[in-house]
């Protein structure tokens, strides 16, 4: 769930705190700069700051693609919501068009796979797979893979899991003569 900042806003949180069940975001709420400024945990980078002081002097890892200014008010509650939702769409979108894994990036919206100039289109479930890998960092056998991959349950007797590695461990094989980057081993999968 992304995450919205609200920084001496008092009235907006407030109303959004109203209704909040129905958010498809989480709202957080400062008191004021310095209060926000203190809290080192925030992901600053993957969130949406709405503030009514200009929150750029507030740290370096705040763009403008991060800030949200409702200067045209008075806004109804919709299209307030709605202005937020758009908004945190464009920011996943961003987030999601460039993830680095070993060296290689990762474009979710285009679902391509990139080195050094080359390109190669993944499925979703090769996807699923690498970033699943990549995520835990720990050897992965097939029965995991199985349970968290594919939902099936580790008694069913399939090949399913070593398919889609071989062919995924192939292809990035053929196109970037990569051996390593799945390494394949007697107790799992990991990414190495």
């Amino acid at each position: 769930m992304q995450n919205v900042f609200i920084i001496n806003y008092n009235s907006l949180y407030e109303i959004l705190d109203e209704i909040k069940e129905i958010l498809s975001f989480k709202i957080i709420k400062f008191k004021n700069e310095e209060d926000f400024k203190n809290n080192n945990d925030l992901d600053t980078v993957n969130c949406l700051i709405i503030s009514k002081t200009n929150p750029k002097l507030l740290t370096n890892d705040i763009t403008d693609r991060n800030l949200l200014d409702f200067t045209d008010l008075p806004l109804s509650i919709k299209k307030i919501l709605e202005i937020i939702n758009i908004k945190l769409i464009k920011l996943k979108f961003k987030q999601q068009s460039k993830v680095m894994i070993k060296g290689y990036e990762l474009n979710l919206n285009s679902k391509f796979f990139s080195k050094d100039n080359l390109n190669l289109k993944l499925t979703e479930k090769e996807i699923e797979i690498i970033l699943y890998l990549n995520d835990t960092k720990i050897k992965h056998n097939v029965a995991d893979l199985q349970k968290n991959i594919w939902h099936y349950s580790s008694n069913i007797e399939t090949h399913t899991v070593e398919t889609h590695i071989y062919r995924l461990r192939k292809k990035i094989s053929d196109l970037f003569k990569d051996e390593s980057f799945i390494i394949s081993q007697k107790n799992g999968y990991f990414i190495g």
